[in-house]
């Protein structure tokens, strides 16, 4: 109980605080460019997503399988882990660094922003891929100190980053008058900040406290089979944030055909505190993953059945209070990013925080069982579930109850899906695993 609360409270805290990247721009982005810039900001954030995705795909599949030889006392092989996964993200990262040079034009027109709207989309979709490689660099890094021994300087650089951008948010937006590349220009300093923090792990070289600091970079060598067998672990984290992006996506195109840019706005407001909401569940299920891995790499199946437990009871309490708050202040969370006083907006949001946000403690579920099985090493059904919130089912049935119900259906099909997909991870518990775990 207690490595569990020091990991996933540390966690929790440094995932509120990655989240907030985005929200810090939402607001900032709000109070300054008013709808318009809010729309825009929302048009572009599923690319952020899709990048930020990738960091942690690589960052929680390596550190995964990191843990486990770390069980099993094999730290050579750990190493070689922690080595060929940063040189794979490397390679990646660059590619989105060269779609920024290159293609953000093209991406911004796919995206849907229209001539209202284009500039401000353009700009910041191209600065997000041109910093690319500091996004992922610090995802990676932040999964591999966690799970090195040090999850307080995690948090901390965490935090730091996003603390950061929030007063660099402030001084751009307003003090400055940047504008949208203002807003977009702070959150691309903020993972250079943390992982300027983050090097204090291997400056220091600490010992203390239990800090094993393992972690070495070795010669650069590829190995084909060792990053496939990572990425194979790490794709379900891809897709859980990876799915924000693409149901932002859906969203947007039908929610443009049925209210305008004005519901595109209001669906920003609700989309990026489920961000923020998500990211405590995340935090949970990342913060559980190095025990749980760890457990897994000794065959201690009894603390494996009691970690889950632990997670699962966290995030049902946690739900019920976010839930709670959002039904009882509404007006004022949806009015705190209606500047404008748009009545409109203020009435789509609203309704969206009330119908959206029944889905988190299905959520919730749903990324804590994924990370579960993805800890011991069983990425099946993580993939399929994963999949399945993100895109298999999201997708259609979001076309579909926006057909049947509007706007209203467009809100509920979020709920729907992860409710449906939490039954599915209910019955990959009993046939995967909970008939091999001791009662």
């Amino acid at each position: 109980m207690k490595e569990f609360l020091q990991y996933a409270s540390l966690n929790v805290l440094g995932m509120i605080g990655l989240s907030c990247y985005i929200l810090a721009d939402t607001f900032f982005v709000s109070r300054g460019l008013g709808a318009n810039g809010l729309t825009a900001l929302n048009l572009a954030v599923p690319v952020y997503s899709f990048v930020h995705g990738c960091g942690i795909m690589f960052g929680m599949g390596g550190a995964t399988k990191y843990s486990i030889y770390i069980g099993q006392k094999e730290y050579k092989n750990a190493n070689k882990v922690f080595s060929n996964t940063v040189y794979s993200m490397a390679v990646l990262s660059i590619f989105f660094f060269a779609a920024g040079i290159f293609f953000s034009e093209k991406i911004t027109l796919l995206l849907g922003a229209d001539a209202e709207v284009f500039a401000d989309t353009k700009t910041y979709l191209q600065v997000i891929l041109l910093f690319a490689p500091a996004f992922m660099t610090n995802d990676t890094l932040i999964c591999f100190v966690r799970n090195d021994g040090n999850p307080r300087l995690s948090m901390i650089a965490m935090l730091t980053g996003s603390l950061s951008n929030i007063v660099l948010d402030y001084v751009f937006i307003f003090p400055l008058n940047m504008g949208m590349f203002g807003a977009v220009f702070a959150t691309g300093l903020a993972p250079v900040i943390s992982i300027i923090i983050l090097s204090k792990h291997w400056i220091t070289g600490q010992k203390r406290m239990h800090i094993e600091n393992r972690l070495r970079l070795e010669k650069p060598k590829l190995e084909p089979g060792l990053t496939a067998n990572t990425v194979s672990l790490g794709i379900p984290s891809l897709v859980t944030e990876f799915a924000s992006g693409i149901v932002m996506i859906v969203f947007n195109s039908i929610i443009l055909r049925l209210e305008g840019n004005i519901g595109v706005a209001a669906y920003g407001v609700v989309a990026n505190l489920s961000l923020v909401v998500i990211s405590v569940y995340t935090g949970i299920a990342q913060g559980t993953q190095p025990i749980l891995s760890k457990a897994y790499g000794r065959g201690n199946n009894n603390d494996i059945k009691q970690l889950l437990k632990y997670a699962i009871t966290a995030m049902l309490l946690i739900s019920c209070c976010i839930y709670i708050i959002f039904s009882i202040f509404t007006a004022p969370i949806a009015g705190i990013f209606n500047s404008e006083g748009d009545m409109q907006l203020q009435r789509i949001a609203e309704m969206g925080l009330r119908i959206y946000f029944t889905a988190i403690p299905f959520a919730g579920f749903n990324i804590i069982i994924s990370t579960y099985f993805t800890s011991t090493e069983r990425a099946l059904p993580a993939q399929i579930i994963s999949l399945s919130r993100g895109m298999l089912l999201i997708v259609p049935m979001s076309f579909l109850m926006s057909f049947l119900l509007g706007m209203t259906g467009v809100w509920l099909s979020y709920p729907v899906t992860e409710g449906i997909v939490a039954l599915m991870g209910v019955i990959f518990y009993k046939k995967f695993t909970l008939k091999n775990l001791p009662v």
